[in-house]
């Protein structure tokens, strides 16, 4: 019964792309196996044979057709939430006055190296 009350379950995933933001449907949301990414599977979006369809779900249906499994950047992430029923996926702008930031990266040479070694003079 487990493996179909797992099936039943729907996430909201609301994350940054490219200036906007997206917020889908998926079924199943993991950690994954590429570290640093989040897995997305099984997208869900609204009925095409509706006579109302809306514009930004279609074409976010249309950018995800494809799409078997899907993984974002965590640093993208800014939300995941377990939810009863669907709503209307869509793609807003990213708000530019915000105060939430993403998490910082840092590579192995550490934040604001620029890049350079360190403990050298000349």
């Amino acid at each position: 019964m487990a493996n179909a009350d797992s099936h039943r379950r729907l996430y909201r995933v609301a994350f940054y792309n490219q200036g906007e933001v997206y917020e889908v449907y998926a079924r199943s949301v993991s950690q994954g196996g590429l570290f640093g990414f989040v897995e997305i599977e099984e997208l869900v979006f609204g009925e095409r044979t509706t006579l109302v369809i809306d514009p930004a779900e279609e074409k976010l249906a249309e950018e995800f057709s494809e799409v078997k499994r899907s993984y974002i950047p965590m640093h993208s992430i800014i939300r995941i939430d377990e939810v009863e029923r669907r709503g209307t996926a869509k793609i807003t702008p990213a708000d530019s006055d915000s105060k939430v930031r993403p998490f910082p990266v840092y590579t192995r040479q550490g934040p604001g190296s620029g890049g350079h070694g360190s403990g050298s003079n000349t």
